[in-house]
């Protein structure tokens, strides 16, 4: 087990979250977004987990990560499987959870300098 202490100036983390909030480096935000440790995409889109479309996880793909989080809320649902089938092949990893549970996951790999999305669905 390696212990260390992690730098994580200059890259963007959450610092709280709710139920209908979470806050980026202390600025509090209650719209889907996407957030990856130098860039927040506030306009990801509108949807909730059943409306989702393949056009809104089509943009997941092409932010040149290694593995997105898909945060749905205030508990675990999943988008349909035909959502989902292009990550595989694309070599990304997708792991959806609740909204709280990726915010922690995001923050710990973040830490850690690997290439992370996580894609928040408040809805």
């Amino acid at each position: 087990m390696k212990l260390h202490l992690a730098n994580t100036q200059g890259i963007k983390l959450f610092t709280a979250y709710g139920d209908d909030y979470v806050a980026v480096n202390h600025e509090k935000h209650q719209k889907n977004l996407i957030l990856l440790p130098d860039t927040l995409h506030e306009a990801w889109t509108e949807a909730n987990i059943a409306t989702l479309t393949e056009t809104d996880m089509a943009k997941l793909l092409t932010l040149g990560t290694e593995i997105v989080l898909l945060g749905t809320g205030k508990r675990l649902r999943f988008p349909a499987g035909p959502l989902m089938r292009p990550f595989a092949p694309a070599g990304i990893g997708l792991e959806v959870m609740d909204l709280q549970a990726a915010c922690r996951t995001y923050n710990i790999l973040a830490a850690e300098g690997r290439h992370v999305a996580v894609a928040l669905l408040f809805g």
